[in-house]
């Protein structure tokens, strides 16, 4: 992959369609901009960091089809601009599916140069069933609860255990959801995208997401060329392989980003005292992982647990410190606590993470055919095991409600479109989440967009996390709509940062937040994980 990113000409710059400028304030051009805009009460809900923004909601139909129906409620989020020139609404998404994007608008609009970021009336949004929206949805409260059966299917009693949860959670949304679950999928999102931008009173929406926001947006383009004007596209899921394939290819790349961080700690052996060999750092933690599925730590972290707690480092390199610190405390000092922390800190669910997990399963299932027959998942996942063992099988129990889910799936959408303005993607060649090629596959489907690659990074979602020359193509599409043109795979090439440095003992992740990478830690904590 990182071959193929390399082979680059020059890159020549083009500019998307303009935009008429208004003033800050000025009138409504049309009655129905005034109808659509009076229907969102802005009120102020700032916070410390984000002292500016605003919340609306906006009731939609349940189902679109039928407008005079049940309707629910969409949370939304503002930061208003306040240049002359106004450029229109921005959206942002963070993905999952299942992400909340309230604060999300407060950080991106605090992240860009504040001269573009004031252009923008940036938008978040609670998708439906999401956070503050209405209702909320949450299957089976404590379903990530410690301890849960070790994922490793090694006995029939450890399959059953798993099959069992699998299937009670796809029971119980049945139960408490049935009458909202085929309406919580990809398409019923995009629907609520556009009643979004009729109730701001915009002709056409500016949208920024990442990881399956990128799907999201992809597919809202496919539904509505005509109402895109800018879109951005960050971690770029590839819609050729939704789900259950882009669930098999990624557990094949998280296994070498797990690889690449047990390397990482080889090369700091001087600080974590586990080898310098990465076989070696890899048998320590396998042998950590077997220890804990017999005896959890803390009587918190079981293997299941330890998996879910290093999972979070392959999205993001800024926990490696934090992940290396408590291996290197359980292995060298017989010491749990660091562990039952770190867990706690990135790898536990909380009420919050139920709800992500309710809407994850829900759209993932929807949106396409799943296996119904479970030795599929069977062979196939025991097939990846046995080259990428690191998040096979808890990535597989993690979707195995779709092979039980109560209500009918729907095919992908095709997302290949030749009516867009100028389209701007971004991606990391190692990264995990959204392997490389699925970015590849997008610059090809979508006629008129440039490919941006970070050279050898391995993060997931890349823009806004401290990388100026990623940063800076960004500001220039959201100023003007330059891209750049290239002649290969990818118009422009940046480089990775660095990957980050062992932290003093004790210092911990929070102690980092006023370190150059304070941007990436705060993205990566919204755009969560999973998606």
């Amino acid at each position: 992959m990182r071959k193929r990113a390399a082979a680059l000409c020059g890159a020549a710059l083009v500019m998307a369609g303009t935009f008429t400028a208004v003033p800050a304030g000025a009138n409504a051009p049309s009655t129905a901009h005034s109808v659509h805009t009076a229907e969102l009460a802005w009120k102020n809900c700032a916070t410390e960091k984000y002292p500016t923004l605003q919340c609306a909601s906006l009731e939609v139909p349940l189902d679109h089809r039928r407008p005079g129906g049940r309707h629910i409620t969409l949370a939304l989020s503002r930061v208003p601009h306040t240049a002359e020139t106004y450029q229109g609404p921005l959206l942002v998404n963070p993905g999952g599916p299942g992400g909340s994007g309230l604060r999300l608008a407060g950080f991106v609009a605090s992240a860009l140069p504040k001269e573009v970021a004031a252009q923008y009336d940036v938008i978040g949004f609670d998708p439906r069933g999401v956070g503050q929206s209405e209702p909320a949805l949450d299957c089976k409260p404590g379903h990530f609860g410690p301890v849960r059966p070790d994922t490793l299917p090694s006995t029939p009693a450890l399959e059953k255990a798993n099959l069992d949860r699998a299937r009670s959670f796809a029971a119980a949304c049945g139960e408490k959801y049935g009458h909202l679950l085929p309406y919580v999928n990809t398409p019923s999102a995009v629907r609520d995208l556009d009643a979004i931008r009729q109730a701001l009173g915009a002709e056409k929406i500016n949208y920024f997401g990442y990881s399956y926001g990128t799907y999201l947006g992809a597919v809202y383009a496919r539904f509505f060329p005509e109402r895109v004007r800018r879109l951005v596209l960050d971690s770029v899921v590839d819609p050729t392989d939704v789900w259950y394939e882009a669930n098999l290819n990624q557990d094949v790349a998280f296994d070498d980003r797990h690889r690449a961080f047990l390397a990482w700690v080889a090369e700091h052996d001087a600080t974590y005292r586990l080898g310098t060999d990465p076989e070696r750092v890899e048998a320590e933690w396998y042998a950590m992982r077997s220890s804990l599925a017999k005896k959890p730590a803390g009587g918190t972290v079981g293997a299941s647990e330890l998996e879910d707690t290093f999972i979070p480092g392959g999205y993001y390199n800024g926990y490696w410190p934090d992940l290396a610190e408590a291996f290197a405390a359980y292995v060298n000092d017989k010491d749990p606590e660091p562990l039952v922390d770190v867990y706690e800190d990135v790898g536990a669910a909380d009420a919050s993470g139920d709800n992500t997990y309710s809407i994850y399963t829900s759209v993932q299932c929807q949106d396409a055919d799943w296996p119904r027959d479970w030795r599929q998942w069977r062979e196939d996942n025991w097939a990846v095991h046995e080259k990428a063992p690191f998040m096979a099988w808890n990535n597989a129990w993690y979707n195995a409600p779709c092979a039980f889910w109560p209500a009918d799936s729907s095919r992908p959408v095709n997302i290949a479109n030749g009516e867009l303005p100028p389209v701007l993607l971004f991606q990391s060649t190692g990264d995990a989440a959204t392997p490389y090629q699925g970015a590849v596959t997008v610059h090809h489907l979508l006629a008129r967009s440039s490919l941006v690659v970070e050279e050898g990074g391995g993060n997931h979602g890349i823009t806004l996390s401290g990388n100026t020359c990623l940063d800076e193509h960004l500001t220039a599409y959201l100023t003007d709509g330059t891209v750049p043109r290239g002649y290969g795979e990818a118009d422009a090439v940046c480089e990775a940062l660095p990957d980050p440095k062992p932290t003093a003992s004790g210092e911990g992740h929070s102690a980092r937040a006023g370190s150059a990478a304070a941007k990436g830690s705060t993205l990566h904590g919204l755009l969560g994980f999973r998606g």
